[in-house]
């Protein structure tokens, strides 16, 4: 497109493999798990896109050019016209793996400065939902991880514990707490056997939900001794890799009353 001198850009780094990230631009499911309900968005050059925003507001657009998985092209504006008519800017949204994180960077095009400001917040709105959007998909299954990693803390066998904490946690996984300070599947499966020793029939639990945002998830824990009387509670904060599994943890233990 020509005569489109003034220019948005946004950068933000998602905690997905970019096949994941992408599947959003290609999936009308996901397309309005992003935008909004009954959004949808024909993935092919020259494919169309509608959106429906919160509140019935309607934009439309037409797929420029498809990259997979690492560039979308599109135009955009609103079915109103204003402030940009139908076909009247345009985005470009490109895809780069750091690891095994993406980076996403958002450029958008417009005939009109005012248009263009108008469009700042909205987009450092937009983009902070869709990341979102994607930890969603991608941590589905955060509370089994969690409550993975709750029970290989009350698992007394050395061979079973270390298998467990495989599963669930990072190889070079790292927990910190006021008593821990390991870095690896082994060094922390030999430091919840020795907690064991000193502490011999408590077990751990999680209590309540798991509150996860872009990989990041805060879950309330209780430790109970063999009697069912409560030992100690707190809270841990987890970092979760792009597999779902646990790349770090630390623990906060709650002031005794």
């Amino acid at each position: 497109m020509n005569n489109l001198p003034f220019r948005l850009e946004r950068t933000v780094t998602i905690r997905a493999t970019r096949e994941n990230v992408f599947r959003f631009f290609t999936d009308s499911a996901r397309w309005a798990a992003w935008w909004g309900a009954g959004s949808t968005i024909d993935a092919r050059q020259g494919g169309a896109l509608y959106i429906r925003h919160p509140g019935g507001v309607e934009s439309r657009g037409e797929v420029v050019e498809l990259q997979p998985p690492s560039r979308i092209v599109f135009t955009y504006g609103f079915v109103s016209g204003k402030p940009i008519a139908v076909g009247a800017s345009l985005v470009t949204i490109e895809l780069d793996a750091e690891g095994a994180l993406t980076r996403v960077h958002l450029s958008h095009e417009f005939a009109d400065e005012a248009a263009r400001d108008e469009h700042v917040q909205g987009w450092r709105y937009q983009l902070s939902l869709f990341a979102n959007v994607v930890a969603d998909e991608i941590y589905a299954g955060a509370a089994d991880v969690v409550d993975g990693w709750f029970a290989a803390w009350s698992e007394t066998d050395a061979i079973a514990r270390r298998a467990a904490f495989g599963r669930i946690a990072a190889p070079d996984v790292r927990f910190r707490d006021r008593f821990s300070l390991v870095d690896g599947v082994d060094d922390l499966s030999a430091h919840v056997g020795a907690a064991q020793r000193f502490m011999p029939g408590v077990t751990i639990r999680r209590e309540g939900s798991v509150r996860q945002c872009q990989g990041s998830a805060l879950v309330d824990w209780i430790w109970l001794k063999s009697t069912g009387e409560e030992f100690a509670r707190g809270t841990n904060v987890f970092v979760l890799a792009p597999d779902g599994r646990v790349e770090s943890a630390v623990g906060f233990m709650a002031p005794r009353a």
